[in-house]
């Protein structure tokens, strides 16, 4: 199946057009009162509803992230996804992730459709200047990549989780850096160089924090005031935290809020803060068991406290300080509710899901009817209203008597069990029929990219090779001991053309002298691995919690050599034809470049 659909391809110019239209009338604009307002967004990850200091936990202090509902507006129900990529992928697209086939956090079900467009595509084809800085979870090759999806800057990892936050290995615009320091500070300090840089005309900055998702790392002057603190709040079954766990995520959220803290302050010393929209949200509940208000779930779960989310925007002079949404929101709604407070046309030319909520910003008054939201992940399924939820299980409850979600009340309520049943259906039913099923292949060599980054994420192992752990988004591949052991990938190639390869591995000095094969259809490219590299593995030392994830290691680039490759479908294969040692090397990553 072709990557490079004619849709795509004519929206793209549709939108192109649009920029230029709209960049000669913002020029005059700029010179008025009347600019545009800039928009930042923070999406924070794994961080629940009670994981702060304004929804009554006293366990940590969030000061500067509580300021935004002092002077703006918070929203009382507000929800998104049980997991992470889902939740962007419905923030950036406005509509329901399965529509976009997002059905995975990992291994490439966590790509948006390319016949979806962004919020950084309508907010770009208004002439505004585009940004993301930190976890992308939505496609890493072209086409799927931020920099294809309406993003001018990126600067983070387009994976779902990362294995190191002091000093890793990154991307800026599909190259490989290193970061500097803890990677939330960083992400921080190159959203603010990119707002200074664009002060004097529109952007739109997306900030999505990797934290206090796992491995649990946070900097020391954070850590300190935790690691021996005792808990004042806990959860509905405090039997089952672990609290050291808790102590880091409390660590990591203070540390989030001292970086949205220097955000703020950027604004106030550009003078900007007036004219700027800033959105704080979360991307599912909590990434363990700790307060949150009695909520029943998690994240992972359909429940209220798996899908329930802060949600809080400041506009100084626009939306009024302490203003409380009583309307349901979700993220679904970000996308038409920015555009239209930023007076702006949306560039997607598919029904959106979610409603525009300025109305309910701005007035005291509700933005629509009543409408369902639904919450799904995997084969669970269940829908809120103002009143009642309905879980993947047909349980009703009312969440106004039993926020906790202690009592079914279906027998109570049959009329409203009936309805929202009706609704699960009716939502399910307009879902793709395909959903889940994946024939899209991993891009090499896009029209619009010179490099291409193939990760160990991505891959397939056969024989005696292994992942170093379970969970692919920051995996290698380790135990390659035979000659007929071999990774692959469904790939396609977008441009036929001469690709320089880089692999990025580790060797220890014993091994040295495998002869490596890259192959795709008839070409081959061999090498020799000549250099030892045989570099420790990282992450537990900056661990304040024994994790789950992979523990990384400093791989460094090997130049494999040039290969010519003929645009088409086939499969990517890295074997070795020879092994002199007891193996052949760990891989974590190939890096092709487009040479001509």
């Amino acid at each position: 199946m072709s990557q490079f659909p004619t849709l795509f391809r004519l929206v793209a110019v549709v939108v192109g057009v649009y920029v230029v239209q709209s960049s000669s009338s913002l020029d005059a604009g700029d010179r008025s009162e009347n600019r545009k307002p800039n928009v930042l967004v923070i999406l924070t990850d794994d961080q629940g509803w009670g994981d702060l200091s304004l929804n009554g936990n006293t366990n940590l202090s969030t000061p500067n992230i509580d300021s935004l509902a002092r002077d703006g507006a918070s929203f009382d129900r507000f929800y998104v996804c049980p997991v992470c990529s889902p939740t962007r992928a419905e923030f950036l697209t406005g509509r329901y992730h399965p529509r976009s086939n997002v059905y995975s956090t990992s291994a490439g079900g966590e790509r948006i459709n390319l016949d979806e467009m962004t919020i950084a595509q309508t907010f770009k084809a208004a002439g505004y200047a585009t940004a993301a800085f930190g976890k992308w979870h939505n496609g890493m090759q072209f086409p799927y990549h931020p920099n294809a999806r309406g993003f001018d800057e990126f600067y983070g990892f387009c994976s779902g989780h990362w294995g190191n936050y002091f000093d890793p290995m990154l991307e800026r615009n599909n190259q490989i850096v290193t970061g500097e320091g803890f990677c939330i500070d960083d992400f921080t300090n190159h959203a603010m160089e990119f707002i200074e840089e664009h002060k004097d005309k529109p952007f739109f900055a997306y900030l999505p924090y990797n934290t206090p998702h796992s491995p649990m790392q946070v900097p020391e002057r954070f850590w300190k005031k935790f690691k021996d603190n005792d808990l004042e709040m806990h959860n509905r079954e405090p039997q089952k935290e672990n609290l050291q766990h808790v102590r880091a995520a409390l660590a990591m959220c203070e540390n989030i809020d001292w970086n949205v803290g220097r955000l703020l302050k950027k604004l106030d010393d550009l003078q900007l803060a007036d004219n700027t929209i800033v959105i704080y949200f979360c991307d599912n509940g909590p990434n363990g068991v700790r307060w949150n208000d009695g909520m029943k779930g998690r994240k992972g779960s359909t429940d209220e406290g798996g899908v329930r989310s802060p949600m809080l925007i400041r506009w100084p002079g626009k939306i009024k300080g302490g203003h409380v949404v009583t309307q349901l929101g979700a993220a679904i709604d970000l996308l038409p509710t920015l555009a239209d407070l930023a007076d702006i046309p949306v560039a997607s030319l598919k029904p959106l899901d979610g409603i525009s909520l300025e109305t309910a910003l701005l007035t005291e008054k509700n933005s629509a009817p009543e409408r369902p939201i639904f919450s799904q992940w995997n084969r669970k399924v269940s829908v809120r209203t103002s009143q009642f939820r309905l879980d993947n299980a047909g349980k009703l409850f009312d969440m106004q008597a039993d926020p906790g979600q202690y009592k079914d009340v279906a027998k109570q309520h049959p009329e409203a069990a009936v309805r929202l049943a009706k609704l699960l259906a009716e939502y399910q039913a307009s879902l793709p029929k395909d959903y889940g099923k994946d024939d899209r292949p991993f891009v090499i060599g896009h029209p619009d990219a010179e490099l291409t980054q193939i990760p160990a994420r991505d891959g397939v192992a056969h024989g005696n090779i292994q992942r170093s752990n379970r969970f692919p988004n920051c995996s290698y591949f380790t135990n390659w001991t035979s000659v007929e052991d071999s990774i692959t990938w469904d790939a396609e190639v977008g441009v036929t053309g001469n690709y320089e390869v880089e692999l990025y591995y580790t060797c220890p000095k014993a091994d040295v002298g495998s002869t490596v094969e890259l192959s795709f259809n008839d070409s081959r490219l061999q090498c020799v691995i000549q250099k030892p590299h045989d570099p420790p593995i990282e992450g537990a030392e900056h661990d304040r919690v024994k994790r789950q994830e992979s523990y990384v290691k400093d791989f460094k680039p090997m130049t494999m050599g040039i290969v010519r490759l003929e645009k088409g479908t086939g499969t990517l294969t890295l074997k070795a034809t020879k092994i002199p040692g007891l193996q052949v090397m760990d891989s974590r990553l190939l890096m092709l470049k487009r040479i001509d």
